[in-house]
């Protein structure tokens, strides 16, 4: 979970950030702002027991990290659980997935999103969101091809004769074959931005220790 430093291990806090938000989702609802501040509270008051920060003025920081990965964790979630529905399916129509929901979430919760779907607004959005991909692209493009970031991952596992780090896996995917650019410059924002991310994780002081 971390390492003879300290540090925290990023990649596990990001799955216990997950698992808190997936156990704890107040109703049928598919954005982060849907949750209310009480259960913002508990999740973060929970992830802090598991890790510990030895100085008071590092919460504020380590708030924002936290809030940043559970809003970008949850979306990351419902987006797999409609495409996975999707494919399931064969359909796009979310009436066709009331029987498909994922196993970490309540059915009825499911049932009732699946219909918030269905309806006009959602699918307006929606539509909106595919005519911007199509207008732009090159928000789209990677270098992964048909192969999945689980291959590659494994692939970079076995180069390095370790785990990978998101930065590696990114680069991989996104920059050309034997060149130090990335695909787009929506890639290369991404990749500023967590380096920027993870600076303010090493930054924190902390000391962790797992619930028993």
């Amino acid at each position: 979970m971390c390492n003879c430093r300290g540090e925290i291990d990023p990649s596990s806090a990001s799955c216990y950030i997950t698992s808190l938000v997936h156990a704890h989702v107040p109703g049928p609802v598919d954005s982060w702002k849907e949750f209310p501040p009480s259960v913002w509270e508990l999740l973060f008051d929970m992830f802090t027991r598991r890790y510990v920060f030895t100085r008071p003025e590092d919460l504020p920081r380590a708030r924002i990290v936290w809030e940043s990965t559970a809003q970008a964790n949850f979306i990351k979630s419902m987006w797999e659980a409609r495409n996975k529905a999707t494919k399931t399916t064969g359909s796009r129509d979310p009436t066709a997935w009331l029987d498909y929901g994922p196993v970490w979430l309540r059915m009825d919760y499911w049932e009732s999103l699946c219909h918030r779907w269905a309806t006009g607004p959602w699918q307006e959005r929606s539509q909106v969101a595919k005519r911007n991909r199509a207008t732009h692209p090159e928000k789209n493009v990677h270098t992964s091809g048909s192969v999945s970031y689980a291959t590659h991952s494994q692939k970079l596992r076995h180069e390095f004769e370790r785990a990978p780090t998101f930065h590696e896996l990114f680069d991989r995917t996104h920059k050309q074959k034997g060149m130090d650019d990335y695909v787009s410059e929506s890639a290369r924002t991404i990749a500023e931005t967590f380096d920027m991310t993870m600076a303010d994780h090493q930054n924190v002081t902390i000391n962790t220790h797992k619930t028993k």
